[in-house]
Formats: structure tokens, C-alpha cells, sequence
């Protein structure tokens, strides 16, 4: 069977499709563009109405430009609005994210689409294993968590995820041996609300204790583990001291802030004050200089005033943040935020998000401009002529060197490094 996934979204999609990939691949499946594949899997996300739009837009061009394509539809906006999905053109089946685990035992029930037959010897066959390179991924996404019982009022997440559920500590580390063990070097880790690791668990751990037995394992090995998206008032003191005295873990944050007013904050239902997250991004900036410190903010949430918006960019223009994704508030049926008063107009969120983008390159040409000159662990990606650091710059190299090794590399310019 040739087969074709196509992820949109978090890194939790991209840990969800790696498992599809090794589970085709096990079966003897061929991965091929959409346009030449039987089977076409489409991970969705829909945290916005834009990413609800994208993933209409490409099943559409994927039946369009390989009508004998049978497509099959996961994830978020699937789970969200699974009749929307099924009446798009060649969609065979619609896969919730409860389902995901079972994905391929499903999709054999629509017209033997993934029988022994068509997939070689099933389970447990000789396929080809996952290994550096598939999917385009040098490193390796592990989802160690998934759901959400925070209330954003804005985030529809909960509901098409469903309630936190963590996968335990020795199964992880199971996954990591397993992982290494097919030739990756770098390890991100992921969730949904990945700050609320272990609490579901009995008897109750925290994401600082995975850390620590991660570190307890891997802390002498080649490995490198990235921390995934952390909400600020998950990113403990202990998680920040444990990130920067482990060789095994990348200096990289990403810390969704949302918004620097307060009263905004407040009525998105985010837990924690912008004083708060001011304190924890400089507590990570004392202790490891040279990290990088992403966030996540949205503008045009009702009832942000002019006088919001100004605190939002006077916050950001101060910060010693690398780099800023920001969201155009639309709304999500089902939301809170939905209902709320003193919308904003499409004309002024456009020309907000414009400013922010502009911040967030000063920010980013700032955060570059600081590093020129130091000398990086890093992993070459691709067909080895870039890589990309422990501190998540991505820079071009002189070719030579194959993909995933790693390499010492001086930063010599904002987009090029030398290796040593």
C-alpha cells in the first residue's frame, strides 16, 4: 500500500502521525507524495477557524489531484465536526482523537484498506522500521501526555481531546530506548497540557519527576530532549533548574503568555498574572543566557481595548523573548469567548497581528544578534548543510556532513555557522 500523512498543527499531531508512519511502515506500507498514494491519512487541528479552513482546503486538492485516493480524517476539527469532514470529496473514514491508537484496525473495516494483503504480513511484520528521515523528521516527537481540563475561554482543545491522561513514567522511558535505539538523537516531548504530566496518574508524579528519571537514564547519553509548549504556571522552579543543569536537555522554552494585560488574561481564564510571567522569563534568562524563549499571544480577543493592545506591545518590545506566534482571536464554537461582547473588528485584529509579527522579528533578529560568535551543540538536519542548536537556531553550514549528526558549530552570522 502506498500511503501519504498529512499533519497540521501541534506536536502533539506530529508525535500522533510518527505512530500512523510506524505503523504503515511496519506493515510494509510505502510512503509516497498524496498525489500517488492509495491511502491518504489528514491529521487536522482547529484551534482556529483558518486551521479548520486549511485542512478543507487540502482534502479538497488531495481528491482533486488524486481522485483514487481513499482519504481518512483524524484529529482535532475531525473530532470537532466529524459531518463537515464526511462530506468532503473521497473522505472514506473520520477517525476521533480517542480513536487515534486504534487508527489502522479502523480504517481496515472501510473496503480492506489496510488488510495483510494489501500491507504484507500485518502486526508485527517485518516492515521497514522508522528511522531518521521519515516524514521529513530528523528528530523524534514523543507524546508522553494528552488532554486538557484547563478553561481558556478562548480554546476548544478540551473538548476535542478530552481529559488529561498521562502515560507512565516507565513507558516512556520504554519508548525513549525504543526510539534511540532506531537512530535518533533528539527527543522532544510533548502534550497536550504537558505541565499537567502525572497528575492523573496513581500514585500521582509530577513533569519534574519524568525529567528526573529521564536525566537519571539519559544523562550521560548522546541523547537530546526538548521540552514541548509549557504553560507558564506549569513551568516550576524545579522544571527550570532540572532543564538547565542537564546537558540532556535543550535550552528552548516555549511559554504561551496570550496577552500582557491583565484584565485580558482574566477574562481568557489564564491563571497567572503578566508580573508573573515576567519573573519566570527572567529567572530562565539568569540561569541559562543563552536559551530560547518562545510564546504564543492572541490578539483581537473581545473587549481588548486600544489601551490592551499598547500594554501587549510595550510588554513584548521589552522582553528578551526569541521568537512570537501570533494568533488573529477567531472565534470557536462551543467557547465561552464565543458569546462575549465588544468584539473586535477584523480590520484592527489584522493590524494588530501586523504589528506583533513585526515585534516578534525584532525580537528574533535581537535573539540572533546575541548569539554571533558562540559555539553550539547542534544536529544537522536535511541533506546536511543546515542544523539546527540546542537553543533552536537553524543555520546554514558547508555541506558534507550527513543528516542527523551532531556537530559543534560557531555562529557567524544570523543565518550561517561554521563547524569546528
Amino acid at each position: 500500500m502506498k500511503y501519504s500523512v498529512i499533519t497540521f498543527g501541534c506536536r502533539v499531531n506530529q508525535a500522533d502521525s510518527l505512530g500512523f508512519e510506524e505503523d504503515l511502515l511496519a506493515r510494509g506500507g510505502v510512503a509516497v507524495a498524496p498525489e500517488q498514494a492509495e491511502l491518504v491519512i489528514v491529521n487536522t487541528c482547529s484551534v482556529t477557524a483558518t486551521a479548520d479552513q486549511g485542512a478543507r482546503q487540502t482534502i479538497r486538492r488531495v481528491a482533486r489531484e488524486n481522485p483514487s485516493a481513499k482519504i481518512v480524517v483524524t484529529g482535532c476539527y475531525a473530532t470537532r465536526r466529524p459531518d463537515d469532514i464526511r462530506a468532503l470529496p473521497n473522505v472514506v473514514r473520520v477517525v476521533s482523537n480517542d480513536d487515534k491508537p486504534r487508527m489502522l484496525s479502523l480504517v481496515g473495516a472501510d473496503g480492506g484498506l489496510t488488510t495483510a494483503d494489501r500491507f504484507g504480513a500485518g502486526e508485527g511484520s517485518c516492515g521497514a522500521a522508522i528511522a531518521p528521515g521519515v516524514a521529513g523528521r530528523t528528530a523524534f516527537t514523543i507524546r508522553v501526555q494528552t488532554g486538557c481540563a484547563e478553561q481558556c475561554s478562548y480554546c476548544i482543545i478540551p473538548s476535542t481531546r478530552g481529559a488529561p491522561r498521562s502515560r507512565g513514567i516507565e513507558v516512556v522511558l520504554h519508548d525513549i530506548a525504543r526510539v534511540a535505539a532506531a537512530g535518533f538523537k533528539e527527543i522532544a516531548l510533548t502534550g497536550v497540557h504537558l505541565g499537567s504530566y502525572g497528575r492523573d496518574l496513581s500514585p500521582g508524579v509530577s513533569l519534574a519527576d519524568l525529567l528526573s528519571a529521564i536525566r537519571g537514564v539519559h544523562g550521560r547519553s548522546n541523547l537530546l530532549f526538548r521540552i514541548s509548549s509549557l504553560e507558564p504556571m506549569d513551568c516550576s522552579r524545579e522544571v527550570v533548574e532540572l532543564i538547565a543543569a542537564g546537558d540532556c536537555f535543550a535550552p528552548h522554552f516555549h511559554l504561551p503568555l496570550q496577552h500582557a494585560s491583565n484584565d485580558m488574561l482574566s477574562a481568557m481564564r489564564r491563571p497567572y498574572t503578566i508580573e508573573y510571567y515576567e519573573d519566570l522569563v527572567a529567572d530562565i534568562r539568569r540561569q541559562m543566557p543563552h536559551a530560547s524563549i518562545g510564546s504564543d499571544v492572541i490578539v483581537g480577543f473581545p473587549g481588548e481595548t486600544d489601551a490592551d493592545f499598547e500594554t501587549l506591545a510595550t510588554c513584548l518590545e521589552r522582553s528578551p523573548l526569541s521568537h512570537v506566534h501570533v494568533f488573529p482571536y477567531s472565534d470557536r464554537p462551543g467557547t465561552d469567548a464565543t458569546a462575549m461582547s465588544e468584539k473586535v473588528a477584523g480590520s484592527v485584529i489584522r493590524e494588530r497581528g501586523r504589528r506583533v509579527r513585526d515585534i516578534g522579528q525584532r525580537l528574533a533578529w535581537r535573539f540572533r544578534e546575541s548569539q554571533l560568535g558562540a559555539v553550539r551543540r547542534a544536529l544537522t538536519v536535511e541533506d546536511g548543510s543546515s542544523v539546527v542548536t540546542d537553543n533552536y537556531l537553524k543555520v546554514r553550514v558547508p555541506a558534507g556532513r550527513a543528516r542527523n549528526e551532531w556537530v559543534r558549530v560557531r555562529i557567524t552570522s544570523h543565518h550561517d555557522g561554521e563547524l569546528l
